[in-house]
């Protein structure tokens, strides 16, 4: 594939940008950041990029909801790729800060999750504050004494911050896998996972079990499966399902039709290269 123009969540220095440059989509020049998850979205939607690169789950936070929501409550897109980026999260200040002077901590909501045991320990009066991500962090925390931000040694770097305390996230394999939206398909490769999404009728007994069914009547391993509310209506969800495998394989597309006919609403959000 040739090199594309990719938006992600900025500024640089984030992540994203990290993750974007590991799936070899594109040049760093054509890399664009925006300020929110839902903007490098349309940005790939209405075409001002070819795609755009979201997190979509971390090891010790679970799923990113902004993206599964986008997904399917926007559309539009299919997943294309995905990659998984190992996270180490630094606390950075003010060239000469201290730790014991840090009164606030600032970072993006799920950087401050996977860190949450460490502000505890070492910074239990601070005061904790939301970003729109780990580099806007960096860039505040910049222009502020006393106040610290959570992101990587990329962003460290680009806004000129020290490195308070490495390595304070929550477990040492902290990892967030990122997902490539476009709107072509991608085609198999032999090494494949499928993304789909489907409501139930909500007053069917056993309808999760068999939907479910028609995976494992084909022998199709699930390698992950979740739900979230349908943000219509309490106790309404819709089921988030992998599974390995392309949908244009005889198997699973076999699966995806009996699906289709036990389901309200079936999604199929996009067959693409497993994450090596």
């Amino acid at each position: 594939m040739a090199a594309l123009r990719v938006a992600y969540l900025g500024p640089p220095g984030t992540f994203s940008e990290e993750a974007a440059l590991l799936c070899e989509l594109t040049a760093p020049g054509a890399l664009a950041p925006y300020p929110t998850i839902a903007d490098a979205w349309e940005a790939a939607l209405g075409g001002a990029a070819d795609l755009a690169l979201l997190p979509a789950e971390n090891s010790l936070e679970g799923s990113v909801g902004a993206t599964l929501d986008l997904l399917v409550h926007r559309g539009g897109l299919r997943i294309r790729r995905e990659v998984a980026l190992p996270v180490r999260h630094q606390l950075l200040a003010r060239e000469g800060s201290a730790l014991g002077a840090i009164t606030r901590v600032v970072s993006h909501p799920q950087a401050l999750a996977q860190c949450a045991g460490f502000l505890r320990a070492r910074l239990p009066g601070a005061v904790v504050e939301a970003a729109s991500s780990t580099a806007e962090a960096a860039r505040v925390a910049a222009g502020r004494d006393g106040v610290a931000a959570l992101a990587s040694r990329a962003a460290a770097a680009r806004y000129g911050l020290s490195v308070l305390a490495a390595d304070v996230q929550d477990g040492d394999d902290n990892t967030t896998r990122f997902v490539v939206v476009g709107r072509e398909e991608e085609p198999p490769t032999g090494r494949d996972r499928t993304s789909i999404a489907f409501t139930l009728d909500r007053d069917r007994p056993g309808g999760l079990h068999e939907v479910l069914g028609e995976l494992a009547a084909r022998a199709i391993n699930l390698s992950k499966i979740e739900s979230r509310p349908t943000r219509k209506a309490l106790g309404h969800y819709v089921f988030f399902v992998d599974f390995e495998g392309h949908a244009a394989d005889p198997g699973a597309a076999a699966a995806l039709e009996g699906v289709r006919a036990r389901a309200h609403a079936l999604w199929q959000l996009g067959s693409y290269p497993r994450a090596t």
